[in-house]
């Protein structure tokens, strides 16, 4: 199965969310979809180099409508915040641009994480569109067995409370699995009519992949006896030509 049909990011509009590699499914998933747009709703660094072009606006659909120049993929952002980074869109913007008829995907960069592994979301986050159609939530596998701490984590304190992991305990994969199961973690704010999928990042060898599907098949049971939210766990590794390793169902 290809990489975009296994998160199933072939929809109207993709957020996604999470920590250990967004960035680099965003840029991969761009390059394999057709006339799709590449945006924000939160600051992003600069992309410029990932898309064929970027397009800075204030008024995106303007942009969009009408226009038969377009390079694809397509960057949208509506500012330039500093040297190394852009701004996002309001959600509102998003629901826009994604009802504009010549575009097929648009792929949404929903939060941060400053480079971490493992992320909580702030009380402002995510911020979805309300047309979201599927929310990949990204976790790294590379976290495992590293201690719960800011240089691992984005916002510890919240990834501690939500797993009863103590702060600087070693992060075992009962608590990636939490994370990405929890209305608190990668579920939160996700519509009920949205799809839903984890996704476990940095399985760059059999190692990793071994801890991988042990982090998936407890994700998969976590789901099916609570909110029954998730029906695949996808493992990547951005780093190879062919970034799908494995899913799980």
């Amino acid at each position: 199965m290809e990489l975009r049909r296994a998160l199933e990011a072939d929809a109207a509009l993709t957020c996604v969310v999470g920590a250990g590699g967004k960035k680099t499914t965003l840029y991969e998933l761009a390059g394999r979809l057709e006339r799709a747009v590449l945006t924000a709703t939160v600051r992003i660094p600069i992309f410029d180099r990932q898309v064929a072009a970027v397009r800075v606006t204030e008024e995106p659909v303007a942009a969009l409508e009408g226009n038969d120049d377009l390079e694809w993929p397509l960057g949208l952002v509506p500012a330039r915040e500093r040297e190394d980074r852009y701004l996002g869109y309001d959600p509102a913007v998003v629901d826009r641009i994604a009802a504009v008829p010549d575009v097929d995907c648009i792929l949404v960069k929903a939060d941060g994480a400053r480079t971490r592994l493992l992320k909580a979301p702030a009380e402002h986050e995510p911020q979805l569109p309300d047309s979201v159609e599927t929310v990949i939530a990204i976790a790294s596998v590379d976290a495992v067995g590293r201690p719960l701490a800011d240089d691992v984590v984005h916002r510890p304190e919240r990834v501690s409370a939500v797993t009863g992991r103590h702060i600087g305990e070693p992060i075992e994969p009962a608590d990636i699995a939490t994370m990405l199961t929890s209305p608190e973690g990668g579920l939160k704010a996700v519509p009920a009519s949205a799809t839903y999928v984890p996704l476990l990042n940095m399985v760059d060898d059999a190692a990793d992949r071994s801890v991988a599907r042990d982090i998936a098949a407890t994700v998969l049971d976590r789901s099916a006896n609570t909110h029954d939210r998730v029906r695949r766990v996808v493992l990547t590794s951005m780093i190879a030509d062919q970034p799908l390793v494995d899913m799980l169902e």
